[in-house]
């Protein structure tokens, strides 16, 4: 009789996978988001969110922030990294998206654009707004 192949995980087994196997990126940028540090909302990591699991995740602003490696470079990747936004755009999110250089690189931006999206724009403020995501 012929095995058959292991059942996939369950998305919260694979979030708590993914969440113990953080980037250096993801530790770095999840140091500043966690324990409501960003004007006191509340991040998640490794949240499942339908089909997909958000790398960052804050239900009271319907923001997703997802951070891409050298491996989200290629043409296929960056096709399902659109489908990808586009499903949770549909939903009723916000998703930014950032490489993990940015991270390393310009962490302050990364987090004034993150507070931009939290706080919502002031009244009156004449500033565009920033980008969804880039692709």
């Amino acid at each position: 009789m012929k095995e058959s192949a292991p059942a996939s995980p369950l998305p919260r087994d694979r979030a708590r996978s993914l969440r113990a196997s953080q980037t250096d990126a993801e530790r770095k940028l999840w140091s500043r988001l966690r324990a409501h540090r960003m004007h006191g909302a509340k991040f998640r990591r490794q949240h499942p969110i339908g089909p997909y699991i958000a790398d960052f995740f804050c239900q009271s602003a319907r923001l997703i922030i997802e951070l891409d490696g050298g491996g989200h470079d290629s043409e296929e990747q960056r096709r399902k990294d659109r489908d990808r936004t586009d499903y949770l755009v549909r939903c009723g999110y916000l998703v930014l998206r950032f490489w993990n250089t940015e991270i390393a690189e310009n962490l302050e931006g990364v987090m004034q654009e993150i507070a931009t999206r939290i706080k919502g724009p002031s009244p009156g403020a004449s500033r565009p707004p920033l980008p969804i995501g880039r692709g």
